[in-house]
């Protein structure tokens, strides 16, 4: 059967009625900023204080975008006799956003969580050499990043917060171990109270030398 002239027409003008009676969903950007959810991919934020320049991001980053310098520092020893340590200091960390292809490998495989996806998103620039942002910028980003999600109350405990738990658990109980001891040691002294000092007789009140009688008061030193 062939189609009826001016269907198409009256097809998309019955959309086209459809939708006008419709509330708008347009996002009014950026007056109004979108609810991103947690782990929208946007920038990655560096997080220094956990990284130790192992250089295994730069090394797996399939866009070679990430750039790393570093130099080595000597420590001296913790304990006298003991051997000088050198550790890395990060002097710089960079990532090219405009060769990052936002697959979060460096994330992934980074083993001191010194990286983590911030949901900003509004760094674009006129000049395509200005997308590639040092560690100042990568650190302001970092404060944008949300809170993880809370666990699953069904979920395992993670081992370092059950490792963790074990040994508060078992100081706790040795220090409790410790007082208890104390406490019966202070009760099996023989002929003394609790509060009593070594040397003093049964009765007697603190401060009161032998022989005092009970209510007198001390003797003032170079009384005669």
């Amino acid at each position: 059967m062939p189609p009826i002239p001016g269907s198409g027409l009256a097809k998309g003008l019955a959309v086209t009625l459809r939708t006008m009676t419709k509330r708008t969903v347009t996002a009014q950007y950026p007056d109004v900023q979108p609810e991103l959810p947690p782990r929208t991919r946007g920038v990655i934020g560096l997080f220094e204080e956990n990284c130790t320049v192992c250089m295994l991001c730069a090394r797996e980053c399939p866009d070679w975008c990430i750039y790393i310098d570093s130099h080595k520092e000597t420590v001296p020893a913790a304990a006298p006799g003991g051997r000088e340590r050198s550790r890395n200091v990060l002097d710089r960390f960079a990532i090219d956003f405009a060769l990052c292809m936002y697959c979060g490998i460096c994330i992934e495989v980074c083993p001191f969580d010194a990286l983590f996806w911030s949901p900003e998103f509004e760094y674009a620039e006129t000049d395509i050499h200005e997308l590639t942002h040092e560690r100042d910028k990568l650190r302001e980003w970092m404060w944008t990043v949300p809170e993880p999600p809370a666990l699953d109350p069904g979920a395992e405990e993670p081992k370092e917060i059950a490792a963790a738990r074990k040994t508060a658990d078992k100081l706790q109980a040795q220090e409790a171990k410790e007082a208890a001891e104390a406490q019966e040691a202070e009760r099996s002294r023989p002929g003394e109270t609790p509060g009593q000092t070594p040397g003093q007789a049964p009765g007697q009140a603190p401060g009161q030398t032998p022989g005092q009688a009970p209510g007198q008061a001390p003797e003032a030193e170079g009384q005669e």
